[in-house]
C-alpha cells in the first residue's frame, strides 16, 4: 500500500468512527428520561444577559414554534414536531434549556403550553416566561393560568391590524397588559410596524422583531418574485439587514426571532453559527434572540448556548460597521 492509499484508509476509518459515535449517541436518547439517566444538557453557567424591566434575562431565549408544531417547512415537519413535543417532553426541554444557561422561554397560549408550564414548574423550573398573545379581553385569564413575566402582542396579528389601519388595537393592548402589572411587548414581522410604534412612543417595554418579513403580502406595494415558497412563507435573503437597521435605532430592548430563517439557515453548524454571529453583531448589546430548537437528532440546546456564550458577550459587541454589512448566507 502506498503512502497516499494508507492516508486515505486512515481518513476513512476516522470518519467511520466519528459517524459510529454519533449514531451511538443518537440511539442512546429515549423519549422519556429515566430517573437515573444523565440530563440531556450538561449543567452550565449563566449565559450573557440583558435587562428587561426589572428582570435579567439570558440573551438566548428558548422559542415556542417547534413545540407548537410550527416548522415553516410544511405540514409533515409540523406533525413531526407536534408528535415529538408532548407536554412531558416539552417540560423536559425547558429543564434542559435552563441547565444550559437559558432563563427565559417565549410561549404561545394553548392546552399544551399550560400543561408544559405546570409540569416544568413542578420539576423545579425557575425560568421567566413571555406569553405571545392577542386580544385584550383575554389578558387577565391568561395571566391567571400561566403567570408570565411579560406579554407580547402576536406578530402576525400585529401586521394584519397595521395593514388594515387598526394599529390602535395593538396600542390599547399594550396599555391593558401594563394595567395587569406585566411588561408589555409588541411583535411584528414588518420593520415599519416596529419603527412606527417606536417613533410614536408607544407603551412598549420591548419589541419582538422578526428577521424575515414573512407577512409582506399583507401590505400594498410588495410584490414577490416568481419563485416557489415553502408553506407560503417567503424568506428574502436581505430581510435581516433591513430589520436589524430598525432594531439599532429603537431604544427599547428587541428580541430578534427567526434568526435561522425558519430552518433555512441550518444546513450545517457552520451556517448556524454564522447566523448567530450576524444576529449578535447587528443588534444592540441590550437585545436578545429567540430561537426555537428541535433537539431530537442533535444537541441544538448545547450548540446554541455555546454560540451565544461565544458571540453574545460584551466583548463580541465591539464590531466594525463593515461587519454589520456582512451577508446572511
Amino acid at each position: 500500500m502506498n503512502v497516499q492509499s494508507s492516508e486515505n484508509a486512515r481518513t476513512q476509518r476516522r470518519q467511520f468512527l466519528t459517524q459510529l459515535s454519533a449514531l451511538a449517541a443518537l440511539g442512546a436518547c429515549s423519549p422519556a428520561r429515566s430517573a437515573d439517566a444523565p440530563p440531556a444538557a450538561a449543567a452550565a453557567g449563566p449565559l450573557p444577559g440583558i435587562s428587561l424591566g426589572s428582570y435579567r434575562i439570558s440573551r438566548l431565549i428558548a422559542g415556542w414554534n417547534p413545540i407548537g408544531g410550527h416548522s415553516y417547512q410544511g405540514p409533515h415537519m409540523d406533525q413531526h414536531m407536534r408528535e415529538y413535543f408532548t407536554p412531558e417532553k416539552a417540560a423536559e426541554f425547558l429543564l434542559d434549556c435552563e441547565r444550559a444557561g437559558m432563563n427565559t422561554h417565549q410561549f404561545s397560549p394553548g392546552e399544551k403550553a399550560e400543561a408544559m408550564l405546570r409540569l416544568a414548574r413542578e420539576q423545579g423550573c425557575k425560568m421567566n416566561f413571555i406569553c405571545l398573545h392577542s386580544g385584550r379581553e383575554g389578558i387577565q385569564a391568561m395571566v391567571e393560568r400561566t403567570a408570565p413575566m411579560a406579554m407580547a402582542h402576536h406578530g402576525g396579528v400585529t401586521d394584519r391590524l397595521f395593514s388594515e389601519g387598526k394599529q390602535s388595537v395593538v396600542r390599547d393592548y399594550l396599555k391593558a397588559v401594563h394595567d395587569s402589572g406585566l411588561l408589555a411587548g409588541m411583535s411584528a414581522h414588518n420593520p415599519d410596524c416596529i419603527q412606527r410604534a417606536a417613533d410614536e412612543d408607544w407603551e412598549a417595554d420591548f419589541f419582538m422583531t422578526c428577521f424575515y418579513f414573512v407577512t409582506r403580502k399583507m401590505f400594498p406595494g410588495h410584490t414577490d418574485p416568481e419563485t416557489l415558497e415553502i408553506a407560503a412563507y417567503p424568506f428574502y435573503r436581505d430581510d435581516p439587514q433591513v430589520m436589524t437597521r430598525v432594531v439599532r435605532q429603537v431604544k427599547q430592548p428587541c428580541l430578534g426571532y427567526k434568526i435561522l430563517g425558519g430552518g433555512r439557515m441550518c444546513r450545517t453548524q457552520e451556517t448556524v453559527r454564522e447566523a448567530f454571529r450576524f444576529a449578535f453583531a447587528n443588534i444592540k448589546p441590550s437585545d436578545a434572540v429567540i430561537v426555537g430548537m428541535y433537539p431530537r437528532f442533535f444537541d441544538e440546546i448545547g450548540a446554541n448556548a455555546q454560540y451565544t456564550s461565544q458571540l453574545g458577550s460584551d466583548r463580541s459587541h465591539r464590531v466594525s460597521s463593515a461587519e454589520r454589512l456582512g451577508r446572511t448566507n
